[in-house]
């Protein structure tokens, strides 16, 4: 039973208490901004209308579109498990973010509708988030740059698509994440028992033939590490025009090509101490592949001995340029996937449906969207740059009363609040009218 007051140790003669008496009082106001970002681009709508729903319409009391804007929305403001909506579902501030004024769904009602996906619907998820990028930019850019990475998800017991994996050495599965710069493209659930570039040629296929078809212009570049440096997947490339800059990895043959640039990096370090690296660019053709191409190898020398790096490039540019500008630049999209994994859940596959488990991972990457959409108004601001976790705790989790009645509804911070001016100014840019 809840005590009536709850009576703390004093401070100075006064005494500290506390009860339960405030009325409604949420910690997720920011959770309109997202509803206004939403309305904008009706993402959560979009999303919702690739599921099939076999409810009799006359029965119906939460409508699908409410339950994915639900759930998207929840991930967004920290709540990762269907548990977490039994408390949710009572909030004011989520219900009116969702367009609601009563109670929403519980754990049940929304696990149901997430075992009803299947694969035509991640088909179709995977296109909205396409045709998404093509919406954001106003006119065709001359190069677009495509991220490919692989990453770890520790599976729970016996679920469906079991492996062990040996390089992380545990049961897990083992997404595709695709990025161009920071819209997220593709999210796709994979077992762990295959390559790290398992199904990632015919993805790029479908993505290079969907942008062209709007872009028929827009040089295509495919960056990743060495697990994509695949024979069939570089010809595939180079017959459709589609620019590569990948890793290779190291092998006897390309340590003797280097052997003399290395000898002098190696002399040039003992002279000078410290970390010293070059670029050699040499021509290379591997026994799988038809026709050689150039590789690019980073030397570097340091008091911990030798440490060459070799990528394979289309493009015949400066070595170091092809190395550091343009190949290192690959290592924000791991940034962009710890924001899928730590900040909203991307790793809670822990369903015993495979399809929902995928559904997971599309959910947590249109919150991820959301963020995104919500960061162009903030340009110029130091909320520019955060992280979705940051971005969470200054903008979304703000406490607040909520008072509704029949005429408006007020949202009442406090005024203590150390980021009122910037939210005001976030309010704004959002709804200017």
């Amino acid at each position: 039973m809840v005590p009536e007051k709850l009576t703390f140790s004093p401070l100075s003669r006064r005494q500290i208490e506390a009860d339960f008496s405030g009325g409604h009082i949420t910690s997720d106001a920011g959770l309109l901004l997202l509803r206004e970002v939403d309305k904008q681009h009706r993402l959560t709508h979009r999303l919702a209308s690739v599921l099939h729903d076999p409810r009799a319409p006359e029965q119906v009391r939460h409508k699908l579109d409410t339950l994915v804007r639900q759930r998207v929305f929840g991930v967004a403001a920290g709540y990762e498990d269907f548990n977490d909506h039994e408390a949710l579902r009572y909030d004011q501030a989520l219900q009116t973010a969702l367009g609601e004024d009563e109670v929403l769904a519980g754990k049940s009602t929304l696990c149901r509708s997430e075992q009803k996906v299947d694969r035509q619907a991640m088909v179709k998820a995977h296109a909205l988030l396409w045709h998404h990028f093509i919406e954001q930019h106003d006119q065709p850019p001359k190069e677009i740059v495509l991220d490919f990475d692989g990453t770890d998800i520790p599976v729970h017991g016996e679920q469906p698509g079991k492996f062990f994996n040996r390089y992380y050495d545990h049961h897990c599965y083992f997404p595709l994440y695709v990025f161009c710069g920071r819209h997220l493209l593709v999210s796709y659930l994979r077992t762990s028992d295959h390559s790290d570039s398992h199904h990632s040629w015919a993805i790029l296929a479908l993505l290079v033939r969907f942008i062209r078809q709007y872009w028929p212009d827009t040089r295509i570049v495919l960056r990743g590490d060495s697990h994509f440096c695949r024979p069939r997947m570089l010809n595939w490339c180079d017959r459709h025009h589609v620019d590569y800059i990948v890793g290779i990895g190291k092998n006897s043959r390309l340590l003797k090509e280097v052997d003399v640039p290395m000898m002098l990096v190696r002399k040039t370090q003992w002279q000078v101490g410290g970390k010293v690296a070059e670029t050699f660019r040499f021509p290379y053709q591997a026994h799988s592949w038809k026709y050689p191409r150039w590789v690019v190898a980073r030397l570097e020398e340091s008091e911990l001995g030798s440490n060459p790096r070799f990528i394979i490039s289309s493009r015949y540019d400066d070595g170091f340029k092809l190395y550091y500008e343009q190949y290192c630049a690959r290592g924000d999209m791991e940034n962009r996937i710890k924001d899928q994994q730590l900040s909203l859940f991307a790793d809670r596959t822990s369903s015993t449906h495979w399809w929902a488990n995928q559904w997971r991972l599309i959910l947590s990457g249109f919150a991820y969207t959301l963020f995104e959409r919500l960061r162009t108004y903030l340009k110029k601001t130091p909320f520019e740059r955060m992280s979705p976790s940051n971005l969470r705790l200054k903008l979304i989790k703000v406490g607040a009363v909520i008072i509704r009645n029949t005429r408006r509804i007020r949202v009442l911070m406090s005024d203590s609040y150390p980021y009122k001016a910037q939210l005001s100014d976030l309010v704004r840019r959002l709804v200017p009218n």
